[in-house]
């Protein structure tokens, strides 16, 4: 068994290799790894072993080189969750070592991973977050009552106000849910993802039809909506943004909803509503209206330097949030498209 640094985005048949590990997620693929490269031109390193033509290790690393940051390696930026994947412990250990020697020789600050408790039962986590995960079946009566009362409730009373909600592959979806994004990221005092980060996005998965995006709309103005990722048996909601005064009319439950139907119809069997932070109650009741599965996911940052487990400390301040909060969304579009790199 030999190990090997690979780009997926050139690697011959790659996602075909990811799904003979049952491990696998969207977010190893090669099209993640194209937009997250052409979009920040960060560097794909991900460590591997193949085993009979069989995929026994795979830790996927970005290499992030910035001014603000430094230098380091993160498994993957941008993504909620991306397990390590390993047939057992000391294939894991043994590559992780080979990233750490690869960042040393690089010149890296840290390497961080998101996800792999199993290999760090006694490391403090550097960030802690939840994580909801549905199984699906092709009966939606049977997923549908396994909804929270409040949840069916906020459903139903969507569809009687005349929310309508549509699946589109279409870059003109991209770009009203982007103007959606930019209001709700003003909204929450964070700066929005690039316009052209989403271009990516669309080029290398909506487009092919590896996600769609989902738009509720109420007297033919568009008031929330998603966009969904999907891989194998497996799909997540990576982002949703809604225009807060139409809240009451509860076009988020039905935007989920009909994501969720989909996935359903179309054979998957797990839906991934992403990663939550512990303290943001408003999402997390959202969340756990849904029946999903709860569980905790880890974050790990080694620091190269120290040769140790670090904690995070890039979290953005109160005082910071407030400020974002006051920007006009072009003058935050502009701070997104300039720092989002640098922060992934």
């Amino acid at each position: 068994m030999s190990y090997n640094t690979i780009n997926p985005i050139d690697f011959p048949n790659w996602d075909n290799l990811l799904l003979t590990n049952e491990n696998y997620s969207f977010f190893h693929t090669s099209s993640w790894a194209k937009v997250l490269s052409e979009s920040y031109n960060y560097k794909p390193i991900y460590f591997t072993s193949i085993d009979n033509g069989k995929l026994s290790v795979l830790i996927p690393v970005m290499e992030v080189k910035s001014f603000l940051t430094g230098r380091r390696g993160v498994s993957l930026p941008f993504t909620d969750y991306c397990y390590p994947i390993a047939t057992d412990e000391t294939l894991f250990r043994n590559t992780f070592e080979k990233a750490i020697q690869f960042g040393k020789k690089n010149n890296w600050r840290t390497f961080e991973i998101r996800g792999g408790e199993e290999y760090h039962k006694n490391i403090s986590p550097s960030a802690s977050y939840y994580i909801h995960t549905l199984n699906l079946s092709d009966n939606k009566s049977e997923i549908f009552s396994n909804f929270r009362g409040s949840t069916r409730r906020n459903i139903k009373k969507a569809i009687k106000e005349g929310v309508n909600v549509i699946l589109s592959n279409s870059l003109e979806s991209v770009k009203e849910f982007y103007r959606l994004n930019c209001m709700t990221r003003k909204e929450h005092g964070l700066p929005p993802q690039p316009y052209f980060f989403f271009k990516k996005i669309h080029e290398h998965i909506i487009s092919p039809k590896k996600g769609f995006v989902a738009l509720a709309s109420y007297h033919k103005k568009t008031i929330a909506g998603a966009v969904y990722f999907h891989f194998g048996e497996k799909a997540v909601y990576k982002y949703g943004a809604s225009n807060k005064t139409c809240q009451k009319l509860r076009a988020n439950n039905l935007v989920m909803w009909e994501a969720i139907k989909w996935y359903a119809q179309n054979g998957f069997k797990y839906f991934s509503f992403g990663r939550t932070d512990l303290d943001h109650e408003g999402l997390l009741q959202f969340k756990r209206g849904w029946g999903a599965k709860e569980e905790i996911i880890n974050y790990y940052r080694f620091d190269l330097t120290k040769d140790a487990f670090v904690k995070d400390h890039s979290n953005l301040s109160e005082l910071q949030n407030k400020i974002f909060n006051k920007m006009p969304i072009p003058l935050l579009r502009i701070f997104g498209s300039l720092f989002c790199k640098h922060v992934g």
